[in-house]
C-alpha cells in the first residue's frame, strides 16, 4: 500500500511538472516584456536600419507598455552591433535590426567573423525592403540599361561605378550587373553613400548602384537618371522605372532587405510573441505609409522565412564575392 501511495505522489509530481513545462510558453507570451527592450541598430543614426527601428520603437512601446531603446552601436561594417547582439542573455530584451551586409554579406567576404550569422542567432523576422536603383549622371549617354550596355562594351574599363564601400550591396549590386552582362566597368569604393553621391552629381563617376531613399531626391531633379530597380517588382516612389530584369537582363535581382533577430537560445514563445507583435506593425497603415516616403516598403515574415532568406542571400552573395574576387578594404 505504501508503494502504491509513494506511485500515486510520484505520477501526480511528474503530471505537475509536464503541466508547467507545457504551459510556460503561453507564460512566456503572455509576460513578455517585463522591463525595458533594447533594438540595436548596428550602423549610424538616419539610415534605413535606424528608420525602421525608431518606428518599431514608437509602436512596440506602446503596445508592451515598456520602454523600446534604439541603441546604435556602429562599426566594422555592422559586426560590432550585431556581435554584442550575438553574445547577449536570450531573453529577448537585446534584438537586432539586421540587413543583408550583416547576415549574409559579411560572412560572406570577411575570414574572421567574430560570431556565426548562422547559428548565433535566432531570427524573427523580415521587415522591409529598401529597392536598389541604377542611375546614370546627366552626361553618360545612355538612356535606358541596353544602351548603358552597349556602351560599355564599346569603351571596356572606360565606365566607372561608385559604390559605399568594397563589400556593400551596392558594390556587389554592381558586380552582378557585371558578371550577367559581360562588360567590363571600373569600381572606385567610397567611404559611405554620401561622398560618392557627390562625386556621382560632379560628374567625376558615371554610374552607381544605391537605395532609393538615397538617389531619390537627385533623380527628381533630373540631376541623376534612373535606368532600372534591382528588385522583382517596380518601385513605389518611382513606378516609371522598370525592374532590371524588364530593361533586358532576365534574372537579375538585388534589393537591400532589413530583419529582425535575437540570440541564438531564445525561448521559441518570446520569439514568437515579438515577430507577431512587430506584424501588427508593420500592417500598420500609418507605419506603412510613414516607411515608404522613406523608401521602405514593409515585408513580414515567419522566423522560418526569414532563416531561409540568410541562408539562400549567403549562398548567392557567396558566389559573385568570389567570382569577382573581392575583398574587404
Amino acid at each position: 500500500m505504501k508503494f502504491r501511495i509513494l506511485s500515486t505522489h510520484c505520477l501526480l509530481a511528474v503530471a505537475y511538472a509536464g503541466f508547467t513545462f507545457a504551459a510556460s510558453p503561453v507564460a512566456a507570451q503572455d509576460t513578455f516584456p517585463t522591463k525595458p527592450v533594447r533594438l540595436i541598430v548596428p550602423f549610424t543614426p538616419g539610415g534605413s536600419n535606424d528608420v525602421i527601428a525608431r518606428v518599431l520603437a514608437q509602436k512596440l512601446g506602446d503596445m508592451w507598455r515598456q520602454p523600446v531603446i534604439v541603441d546604435n552601436k556602429t562599426g566594422a561594417a555592422g559586426n560590432i552591433g550585431s556581435d554584442f547582439v550575438a553574445k547577449a542573455q536570450p531573453d529577448g530584451y537585446n534584438l537586432l535590426i539586421t540587413n543583408n551586409n550583416t547576415m549574409s554579406i559579411n560572412p560572406a567576404l570577411l575570414a574572421n567573423m567574430p560570431f556565426d550569422a548562422a547559428n548565433d542567432f535566432a531570427q524573427v523576422t523580415q521587415l522591409g525592403i529598401v529597392p536598389v536603383v541604377l542611375v546614370v549622371n546627366s552626361n553618360v549617354k545612355a538612356e535606358n540599361v541596353k544602351s548603358l550596355i552597349a556602351l560599355a562594351k564599346v569603351r571596356p574599363g572606360a565606365l566607372t561605378y561608385a559604390s559605399s564601400g568594397s563589400g556593400s550591396p551596392q558594390h556587389l549590386s554592381a558586380e552582378m550587373f557585371k558578371s550577367m552582362t559581360g562588360t567590363r566597368i571600373v569600381h572606385i569604393p567610397y567611404k559611405g553613400a554620401a561622398p560618392a553621391i557627390t562625386d556621382m552629381l560632379g560628374g567625376q563617376i558615371d554610374m552607381q548602384f544605391g537605395a532609393i531613399n538615397s538617389l531619390l531626391p537627385h533623380i527628381k531633379t533630373g540631376r541623376l537618371r534612373a535606368l532600372a530597380v534591382g528588385g522583382t517588382k517596380r518601385a513605389a516612389l518611382l513606378p516609371e522605372i522598370p525592374t532590371m530584369a524588364e530593361a533586358g537582363v532576365a534574372g537579375y535581382d538585388s534589393e537591400i532587405w532589413l530583419g529582425l533577430a535575437a540570440p541564438a537560445k531564445t525561448p521559441r514563445a518570446v520569439i514568437q510573441k515579438i515577430n507577431a507583435d512587430v506584424l501588427k506593425v508593420l500592417a500598420m497603415p500609418d507605419v506603412k505609409a510613414n516607411l515608404s516616403e522613406q523608401g521602405i516598403t514593409t515585408k513580414g515574415s515567419t522566423p522560418e522565412q526569414m532563416k531561409e532568406l540568410v541562408a539562400s542571400d549567403y549562398q548567392r552573395w557567396a558566389k559573385i564575392i568570389k567570382g569577382a574576387g573581392i575583398r574587404a578594404d
